[in-house]
């Protein structure tokens, strides 16, 4: 699956950080590859230039809805002398291998919807305490979970939460990853 980054008007702060969306290039018959289609999950943000209008260069400014692809997604849909075209674009539900990935700074990637909304932490002697968003899908507590075992329960946009019970035993460390249970799909 390729990773894409989205203009301002579609990245929502970060909040869509993980989420998959289905890509075709439309209305091109010179330079899309008819019946294909492409599978992204979105990683990265792509900034406004304001050097340039909307409508000239500054693809990435408000109002436009735009995809970044790397150029080997890119190829799959449209010859790549294009360089930009119009593209339909559904939101659909994330195919992920392996379980939620828990890193101790706070970061998970999902499947299902493939965002993550809300997280919740539990150490071994606190109860559950929500966690802030950072940015993206970097999440925080203000806690001393130290010499804890910690469970983590994930919510995603379309409301499934997956609870994963003592992911990271009493003795982990910052910068360890630990993977959790999987959204259900």
């Amino acid at each position: 699956m390729a990773t894409v980054g989205l203009s301002e008007s579609m990245f929502e702060r970060g909040e869509i950080c993980g989420a998959c969306f289905q890509i075709k290039c439309v209305d091109d018959l010179r330079w899309c590859i008819p019946g294909t289609s492409i599978i992204v999950s979105v990683t990265n943000f792509c900034a406004p230039n304001y050097g340039f209008a909307s409508d000239g260069g500054g693809k990435c400014n408000p109002p436009n809805k735009h995809f970044v692809l790397p150029i080997e997604a890119f190829e799959k849909i449209a010859i790549w002398k294009a360089t930009n075209m119009p593209v339909h674009y559904m939101r659909i539900k994330c195919r992920k291998e392996g379980g939620i990935r828990f890193t101790i700074s706070g970061s998970a990637m999902s499947q299902g919807a493939g965002d993550v909304t809300a997280v919740k932490i539990k150490g071994s002697r606190t109860g559950w305490l929500d966690m802030g968003r950072n940015w993206g899908q970097n999440w925080h507590v203000n806690a001393n979970l130290q010499n804890q075992a910690l469970s983590f329960e994930v919510t995603s946009s379309d409301s499934m939460t997956v609870i994963s019970y003592n992911v990271a035993p009493k003795d982990w460390r910052f910068g360890q990853t630990f993977e959790g249970k999987q959204f259900e799909t």
